[in-house]
């Protein structure tokens, strides 16, 4: 079976410039999901894909990755992602039962947490993908969110009748933009989440998602509490 991992880490971050190299605790950011990639113990092959040169420079300082230069139409900020698994996919003379998308913007994804994820679905042939998710903080449950008129709040979806403690209120899930895997047929059909996509759990201290500087800091303060200090 082939199953390849690809790493996308385009330059174009607009909330926080050059985001996938700056350093997190003294590495690239784009290095973690690299290392956690390479210790998976079902990824076969491995693709760092990007527009930058310093981010390809820094894959290519990693034995088995191969860095792959995204074309500049493949890396805007509207570029679907369905098109730079393609353009990975094509880069190899084979072809893959499963591809998994590893983010750079979660650093603090572990091997355990990729594997698991393929693992789901492939114990689930039913299913066409699979991601990992987080559960949903009570206090952003929508049965709390509210609207404001002239300073009066009201209900956006339904009203909280009472239910403000965590256990009145039924466990939710997000995504937490850290792994998703897609098997060959759903990526045929130009899809990287099918109608069938399975959930893997992440706690919610590996599931920080950098998009802006205080995601940064709030990754690098839980990685030096939670990670570096314990390894």
């Amino acid at each position: 079976m082939k199953i390849l991992g690809i790493i996308p880490a385009r330059s174009g971050s607009k909330r926080l410039p050059g985001k996938n190299v700056r350093l997190l605790a003294g590495k690239p950011l784009v290095s973690y999901a690299i290392e956690a990639a390479l210790k998976s113990s079902l990824i076969t092959d491995i693709a760092v894909s990007s527009d930058s040169q310093e981010v390809l420079e820094i894959a290519s300082t990693f034995k088995k990755i191969k860095a792959i230069k995204r074309p500049a139409e493949l890396a805007g900020d509207f570029s679907p992602a369905i098109d730079y698994v393609r353009h990975a996919v094509q880069q190899y003379a084979c072809t893959f039962d499963y591809v998994v998308i590893i983010q750079a913007s979660s650093p603090l994804t572990q091997s355990n947490d990729i594997d698991e994820t393929i693992r789901m679905l492939l114990n689930q042939p039913e299913a066409d993908s699979s991601a990992s998710v987080m559960q949903l903080d009570h206090a952003i449950h929508p049965v709390k969110l509210k609207t404001m008129q002239d300073n009066l709040l009201l209900p956006y979806w339904e009203e909280e009748n009472g239910r403000m403690a965590a256990h009145e209120l039924p466990d939710l899930f997000v995504r937490n933009c850290a792994v998703y895997v897609s098997s060959k047929k759903l990526l045929e059909s130009g899809k990287i989440i099918g109608d069938h996509c399975l959930g893997y759990l992440m706690p919610r201290e590996r599931s920080v998602d950098i998009n802006e500087l205080i995601d940064f800091e709030f990754a690098e303060l839980l990685y030096k509490k939670y990670f570096r200090l314990n390894s």
